[in-house]
């Protein structure tokens, strides 16, 4: 069985954590994916035992990298060492993720084999409200979802990447949006106006342990939970109003949501997984 997957766990100073979870996966999901890891600037004592890239650039070992230039990094490395058409799916997690059951990948791919239009899906945490919508009906289209966890499609990459100058700025998520809040809506929104939709599922579920953030803050060389929830905050805002002139996350995610319906309009055969 060829493996059609690519799977990414990015790393900062938490070698220990980002090992267990790659095992886990490796153990359980072998025969459907490859696994790199990207390290995001992390000290050369504290890498992981599997890492793929380094990013040892200046500003990567002073700030890290987070989750969209992280994913960037390691997308367009894959682009450029010609392994990108190799996969059709990408999947995409941060190292404090926790499976409830490690046998996920296969799962995941059963859904876009299902549903051709679908461009992401991310699996569900029991602390969601989405959660209490899955339980009858184990998928439905959404116009937000956190990227703790997410699987892409290789063709829904390719029809937004920009390949002006591939790296870890804008090769698919906007690396300018450093911590990140608003990417989600913003990859969203793309799906929609490009046909494809974004999809949770509760087959398979996850958690994201804010505990090693908490814990480990010092270690992984960035402010404590509270500063960076703030910071993640306010940056956002800026980015977004800069951007798009929203002054709310709300309008950002309203923005989302009139690409959303439109797409049910143009596929009404979907409607049932319409929430």
């Amino acid at each position: 069985m060829s493996k059609n997957v690519a799977t990414i766990i990015l790393n900062r100073n938490l070698p220990i954590i980002t090992d267990k979870l790659y095992n886990k996966l490796k153990k359980h999901n072998s025969s459907f994916s490859d696994f790199f890891i990207v390290e995001a600037g992390s000290d050369k004592s504290k890498l992981s035992k599997h890492y793929t890239w380094h990013a040892t650039w200046k500003a990567a070992k002073k700030n890290g990298l987070r989750f969209a230039r992280g994913m960037n990094y390691a997308l367009s490395k894959l682009y450029l060492e010609g392994k990108f058409e190799k996969y059709d799916f990408f999947l995409l997690l941060t190292n404090d993720t926790v499976f409830k059951d490690y046998k996920v990948i296969k799962k995941l791919i059963k859904h876009f084999a299902k549903h051709p239009k679908l461009g992401i899906i991310s699996p569900c945490s029991k602390s969601w409200g989405e959660y209490q919508i899955l339980k009858k009906d184990k998928i439905k289209y959404f116009w937000f979802i956190h990227t703790n966890a997410i699987m892409i499609r290789k063709d829904f990459i390719k029809d937004v990447m920009n390949l002006s100058a591939p790296g870890f700025l804008n090769f698919f998520f906007d690396g300018r949006n450093f911590r990140g809040h608003g990417i989600e809506s913003e990859i969203i929104a793309k799906a929609y106006i490009n046909n494809w939709s974004a999809a949770i599922t509760s087959d398979v579920i996850f958690d994201h342990d804010q505990q090693y953030l908490i814990n480990n803050f010092e270690q992984i060389k960035t402010e404590n939970y509270n500063k960076n929830l703030a910071l993640y905050i306010e940056e956002g805002a800026k980015w977004m109003k800069k951007k798009y002139g929203f002054s709310s996350k709300w309008a950002m995610q309203m923005y989302v949501k009139n690409f959303y319906d439109n797409f049910f309009i143009t596929n009404p055969d979907l409607n049932k997984y319409k929430i």
